[in-house]
């Protein structure tokens, strides 16, 4: 799986710890959300974020640290500028003590499907 990470997953040490079959393929930019910083870094709907692409076949391992299962951060798919698609971890303003907020109505994982549905939202090499 092809990931890209914007925080704490750049660092090699914290993919080292986190998983045992993991490498880089690159600097890359998000294009369409940017950054913001809570409890954790997460993104919200507009600008860019620089970050690289991970790829490791761990997905649980990094379900797990994302908080996924208790919906803290919900995985999606983006496409590529070239071609293809990587996953994003996106993670709940609310939860993690961030100002600005998803538009829309609903659950969070659904607000932020329904953005990448209809938004301009990719992943490009830096």
């Amino acid at each position: 799986m092809d990931v890209f990470v914007y925080g704490t997953l750049t660092e090699p040490d914290r993919a080292a710890d986190l998983l045992s079959e993991w490498r880089y393929c690159g600097e890359a930019v998000l294009e369409g959300l940017h950054c913001v910083d809570g409890q954790y870094p997460t993104l919200l709907p507009g600008g860019k974020t620089d970050g690289r692409i991970l790829s490791t076949p761990e997905r649980d391992a990094l379900d797990r640290y994302e908080g996924v299962e208790s919906d803290l951060y919900v995985r999606v798919t983006v496409p590529c500028a070239e071609e293809g698609a990587v996953q994003v971890y996106v993670g709940d303003p609310d939860r993690l003590g961030v100002a600005e907020r998803w538009p829309g109505t609903g659950a969070f994982p659904d607000r932020v499907r329904a953005y990448l549905d209809t938004a301009e939202v990719r992943v490009r090499d830096s």
